[in-house]
């Protein structure tokens, strides 16, 4: 075989278990803007030469890379970092390369280390290695330079890696759902936006605020008849005033929409708007494209169901149409109108029901035109579909946070969100216009607070709806939880006066002077001497501990062990009450009422 033909030499330097990476490469994990991405890898060889590794990086559509050093942290495992400066996928790798010229000069002192005398033949390699008659002081000073400038047979991984960056709102942010129709319209949100703002709320979520549909249209308490003056539920989108590129007249214009978002964005609030792929018989799709909706062999149009729950004012398109890119385009030109008057926030309805293939395309279109855009996954499901949602582009997902009670529910529920923090964020709301969850159904007050401190400091983002702050609790019938004169079918007067805004606003004070809560993987759980308490740090700056009992006032031990981060005896602050309590490493004693909790800060 001829020189020219010959094989390449196969690389001896190994570069394994690369992280962060999802489902080995196939999505990319996520980021916030301005995160420090941490990037490692087992990085070895045969042999005993000196290695060096750089993680190389660049936003995706760029060409130049730039480049941090990576140092070996133990067991042949390397890390290095990299910062996020640009919303949109950013690429990177590791190159690993030998470095013959700190290879030598470790070889030369362990022998010399080792008492050997006679390195005339090392010195000889050397002076052929580092070039001249210098000596080995001259040549340790030129090795730095001559590692950073020889390369020569460096290795990569034929992949490049992908890390997702959005905005820091769609890791951390206090949500408020409210109904417009309930507050006035749009001209009546616009005003209570300041005073929610002053709340401490980043985004605040409407319901659809289309035309709703008059066939099948639901009564008072999910009825199914509607009486006269009855306003039917927003998600039956659509009427001959329009579908979904369209307003409920009754909410407002589109000046007075536009003026809406105008004011959040004066306060400091977002709106968010839902993303509800489902149509009202009367929705205009249903004439303009009768072929992206099934019908049955008899002709007729089958309801969407949810059993036990049935919604016969709302059909489902079909996404096996043929005529699926039409539907897909006409659903992104939805999101991207609403885009163009100023929305960058939406809150898609059951998602886990439609299409998986569709949302990763919608949502990489809808960023491409928009970066910034955040898309929340309303996604009460099997725990595979949950994850997949969030690894294709869901910023953050709803969870099962309303029905985890317990401790032994809560610290399982957390372990998971961890298990899935590199691709899925949690949004715990600690109700929704469909859940009533029995806790507060029968624990009054004192549960409405300790589910409050307990989304508002154990999640990142967390969110309310409104009624909330008022002890709402009513359900339907006895087990149910569906709310007595549900807001979902119709208008109630609403107005920002509950009692439990005062708590809201102080939780939100704390939650952004305090960047430790700001995280989802720096909790950690402590151990209680009592099943209604439940402990947690959050960093090595806060410790939280809430009774979980609504009804009885509970006492016990918190344990906090060594080895994270408290040491000896600890001079804390409760930031609910501005309490001061002396605690230590070990056990502390605890008594909290009804609900209660302590948010403790740690004093330097």
């Amino acid at each position: 075989m001829s020189r020219l033909t010959r094989k390449p030499l196969p690389p001896r330097i190994q570069i394994q278990e690369v992280r962060p990476q999802v489902d080995c490469g196939r999505y990319p994990p996520k980021a916030s803007l301005g995160d420090r991405v941490v990037v490692s890898a087992d990085i070895f060889r045969d042999g005993h030469d000196v290695l060096r590794a750089v993680v190389r990086y660049r936003p995706a559509g760029t060409r130049r890379w730039l480049e941090r050093t990576m140092a070996p942290v133990g067991n042949d495992r390397w890390q290095g970092d990299f910062d996020v400066t640009e919303l949109g996928r950013w690429q990177f790798q590791i190159e690993a390369w030998t470095d013959p010229y700190a290879t030598w000069l470790d070889e030369h002192d362990r022998k010399v280390a080792a008492g050997q005398k006679d390195v005339a033949g090392e010195l000889s390699e050397g002076r052929v290695l580092f070039g001249g008659d210098g000596q080995v002081g001259d040549w340790r000073a030129a090795a730095p330079e001559l590692t950073a400038a020889d390369r020569r047979g460096a290795v990569s991984p034929p992949k490049l890696l992908e890390v997702d960056v959005d905005r820091e709102l769609a890791r951390f942010g206090a949500w408020y759902e409210l109904f417009p129709r309930s507050f006035g319209g749009f001209a009546g949100v616009a005003k209570a936006l300041p005073k929610l703002g002053e709340l401490g709320f980043d985004v605040v979520y409407l319901p659809p605020v289309h035309p709703i549909g008059t066939t099948n249209r639901k009564g008072r308490n999910n009825a199914l008849a509607a009486k006269t003056g009855d306003p039917g539920s927003p998600w039956a989108i659509g009427s001959t005033e329009g579908g979904h590129d369209a307003l409920h007249p009754e909410l407002g214009s589109w000046a007075d929409f536009d003026a809406m978002v105008e004011a959040g964005r004066e306060a400091g609030v977002e709106i968010a708007l839902d993303f509800a792929v489902q149509c009202s018989p009367d929705h205009p799709w249903l004439v303009e494209h009768p072929e992206w909706f099934n019908r049955r062999p008899d002709g007729t149009l089958k309801y969407a169901e949810n059993p036990p729950k049935r919604y016969q004012d709302i059909v489902n398109v079909n996404f096996d149409t043929e005529d699926w890119e039409g539907l897909w385009a006409a659903l992104r030109d939805v999101v991207l109108l609403w885009c163009s008057h100023g929305v960058r926030a939406f809150r898609v309805d059951n998602p886990h029901t439609k299409s998986v293939a569709f949302w990763e395309w919608l949502i990489a279109e809808v960023r491409r035109a928009y970066p910034d855009t955040i898309f929340l996954a309303e996604a009460f499901t099997r725990p595979v579909m949950m994850e997949t949602l969030a690894k294709l582009g869901f910023s953050q997902s709803y969870t099962y946070f309303t029905w985890k009670n317990t401790k032994a529910e809560l610290v399982e529920f957390v372990q998971q969100l961890l298990d899935w923090s590199p691709y899925y964020r949690p949004n715990c709301f600690a109700n929704t216009p469909d859940i009533l969850h029995e806790y507060l159904q029968l624990g009054g007050p004192p549960a409405f607070e300790a589910r409050l401190i307990l989304a508002a400091t154990i999640s990142p983002s967390y969110g309310i709806y409104s009624g909330f702050e008022s002890f709402e609790n009513t359900p339907v019938t006895p087990g149910s939880e569906e709310y007595l004169d549900a807001e979902k079918y119709e208008v109630r007067k609403r107005s920002l006066d509950g009692p439990l805004l005062s708590l809201v606003r102080r939780l939100n004070e704390i939650r952004r002077a305090e960047p430790a809560l700001q995280r989802l993987e720096n909790i950690r759980f402590l151990e209680t001497h009592s099943e209604q308490l439940i402990a947690y740090t959050k960093g090595t700056e806060l410790i939280v501990v809430v009774n979980l009992d609504p009804l009885s006032a509970r006492e016990g031990l918190a344990v906090v062990p060594p080895g994270l981060g408290f040491d000896g005896e600890l001079a804390v602050t409760d930031l609910l009450t501005g309490q001061r309590y002396r605690w230590r490493a070990g056990r502390n004693f605890v008594h909290l009422g009804p609900g209660k909790a302590h948010v403790l800060k740690v004093e330097a």
